[in-house]
């Protein structure tokens, strides 16, 4: 465990980048947290213990002051993660960012309300809430707060904020929400909805007939009985598939739309870094809404730092070093996890910042470039017609 310390030394330099810590404690805590996931790629305390250096010399005394940061209702998540979210995303001023939310359960039990930044084929975390809840579909008024902090902590970016959603979303309440923070949206409605064209009656859009590779796009429509717009829609069925994408938004909709709201499905890739595919979070015993709230902060960060560092090493030529595929196979997570691995066994450096490119991604992380494409861009071919 010589590798240890080194890690540990970077990351309290990465941490240490503001001056929100009430406590220097809490910095060197979320530290020695944070080198325990990364190393024993495992979400239990007592995983974390074996890696940390410390007067302590036994485990339990370790896990005690895991579960003292956990618990201690002074650390304020949103006030310590900000600053870092901030420090990674320098320099994307007047850039179009894409916020996806969603939910995911844990236990059957706590429900975590996520909205994310979609990046590169995976999501970066920029607000979140764990709420104790027996199901993934959630009100407008268990979130809202969240909206209102991200729209906050993102003005300083001056960028055009477009956010996606899945049907479990789709609420006026929201809508009109989003238009008051001066965001744009690109949400998924279901087909029970009711739809006001211009000289028409009102129908359900379920009734509205569509052939597959035929999508129809409307403009100044209003939707619900309640009359709620003047919005745009746009309505496809992919090539082979049976299931319609309606997607409602803000500004009028043409082809791009649907692929744009194709990018939330990024924000999957990420609950499934939290769980199987990266920190096994459900494996965690915490059974406690702020303290999984806090739980979350350390995943939080950690995954900025991961990406950070894997987007640093395909920015410089450095991917085959630790990705056997000769196009990038890998996530930029993974890509900066076995970096952090390879480097840690040979002494080599480590990223000690935080920094997240805002260009293009240059080669796009995929295992199978055709299932990738089906999961996030189905292909409404066929010829594109403006509806009456």
């Amino acid at each position: 465990m010589e590798s240890t310390p080194l890690l540990y030394r970077t990351l309290l330099t990465v941490l240490g980048c503001h001056k929100n810590w009430l406590d220097v404690r809490h910095l060197k805590t979320l530290a020695w947290m944070m080198s325990g996931l990364i190393l024993s790629r495992d979400i239990s305390l007592s995983s974390w213990a074996l890696y940390v250096h410390s007067r302590a010399q036994y485990a339990a005394s370790t896990i005690r002051r895991f579960r003292r940061f956990l618990d201690n209702k002074r650390i304020d998540v949103a006030h310590l993660y900000a600053p870092l979210l901030h420090r990674a995303l320098q320099g994307w001023d007047q850039t179009t960012l894409y916020v996806a939310l969603d939910t995911s359960m844990l236990w059957n039990t706590y429900c975590i309300v996520r909205l994310s930044l979609v990046y590169r084929g995976r999501a970066i975390p920029i607000v979140w809430k764990v709420i104790e809840h027996k199901s993934s579909s959630v009100a407008h008024q268990n979130y809202h707060t969240l909206l209102d902090q991200a729209a906050q902590l993102l003005f300083p970016f001056h960028c055009k904020v477009v956010f996606l959603a899945d049907r479990g979303f789709a609420d006026t309440k929201l809508m009109d929400h989003l238009q008051q923070l001066g965001w744009h949206f690109r949400i998924r409605i279901k087909d029970s909805f009711w739809i006001y064209l211009k000289g028409q009656l009102p129908r359900k859009i379920e009734r509205f007939r569509l052939r597959a590779g035929h999508p129809r796009f409307w403009h100044d429509v209003e939707i619900t009985k309640e009359r709620f717009g003047p919005l745009h829609l746009a309505m496809g069925r992919p090539i082979d598939s049976k299931e319609r994408w309606i997607v409602i938004s803000d500004e009028p909709t043409d082809g791009e739309t649907f692929r744009e709201y194709g990018l939330r499905f990024d924000i999957e890739e990420n609950f499934l870094d939290d769980k199987s595919n990266g920190f096994q979070l459900e494996s965690s015993l915490i059974r406690s809404a702020p303290a999984l709230d806090r739980l979350c902060l350390v995943l939080a960060v950690t995954t900025l730092y991961l990406v950070s560092q894997g987007t640093h090493i395909v920015e410089t030529g450095q991917r085959r070093k630790v990705d056997a595929h000769w196009f990038r196979g890998n996530s930029y997570f993974k890509i900066g996890w076995n970096w952090i691995r390879r480097a840690l066994s040979r002494k080599e450096k480590l990223l000690n910042h935080l920094e997240i490119s805002s260009e293009p991604d240059p080669q796009p992380a995929m295992a199978s470039r055709k299932q990738h494409d089906e999961r996030t861009q189905p292909r409404f071919y066929g010829p594109l017609r403006q509806a009456a």
